[in-house]
This record gives structure tokens, C-alpha cells and sequence, in this order.
């Protein structure tokens, strides 16, 4: 678990900080809706989140893992779109780059949650 954490901290520092460098480098002029942070709030959160209801259903003897994940993961795209919802409403003047923003975050953290996932059920498998 402690590893996880690790983990993601440093995958959510490491793409922040790349992120903020090049969007200040190449986009500064350009006005968002939504900031950098509370994108990177929102992604990391909804990971930490799901790990933590996965780690704690395997804990408790569960089989159905794969089938919480698969909920889990629409649930985290219908939040997503709510989270997209003052765009949807026109309140950004930029509304493409914000939404580009929004989903490199979003899928990069939804590889690093496969992955770290993955290898998770990989040492459930072998206990």
C-alpha cells in the first residue's frame, strides 16, 4: 500500500510539473477555465480513491474486484463529465484547451491506475 502511495505521488508530481512547464512555456498568454492543480486534484484523487476501494474489498475476501473496477471507472467518467460541465455551459473563452487540459491528466492517470492495478491483483494472485 505504502508503495502505491509513492507511486502515485511521484507519477502526480512528476506530470504536474512537466505539464506546468510546458503549458507556461508555450501558453502563458492563454487563458483557462479550470486550473492546472485542480485538474491534477480531481485525476489523482478519483485514482487514489478507486485503489483505496479496491485494496479494501480484496481485504475483505472479495472475488468481484474486476467487475468493482469496471464500475468504478464509468462512475469516474460520468464525474469527469460533470467536472466538464461549466464547458459544456460556455463560461470558458478557450474551451479546447481546456479540454485537452483536462483529458492528458485524465488518461495518463487512468494508465498509471491500470498498471499499478495490474500489479496489484498480480501479488493478490500469488499470496
Amino acid at each position: 500500500m505504502s508503495t502505491f502511495l509513492i507511486k502515485w505521488l511521484g507519477f502526480t508530481a512528476l506530470v504536474l510539473g512537466v505539464h506546468y512547464y510546458v503549458f507556461e512555456t508555450f501558453f502563458a498568454d492563454l487563458q483557462v477555465y479550470f486550473p492546472l492543480w485542480s485538474i491534477y486534484l480531481f485525476n489523482a484523487g478519483l485514482v487514489l480513491v478507486v485503489f483505496f476501494i479496491i485494496n479494501y474489498q480484496v481485504s475483505r475476501g472479495s472475488t468481484k474486484t474486476y467487475n468493482l473496477f469496471l464500475v468504478l471507472t464509468i462512475s469516474k467518467m460520468a464525474l469527469a463529465i460533470v467536472f466538464l460541465l461549466p464547458l459544456f455551459a460556455g463560461k470558458s473563452e478557450h474551451p479546447i484547451p481546456d479540454v485537452i487540459n483536462f483529458f492528458i491528466p485524465y488518461f495518463l492517470f487512468l494508465g498509471f491506475e491500470i498498471f499499478q492495478l495490474n500489479n496489484f491483483f498480480k501479488k493478490q494472485e500469488t499470496k
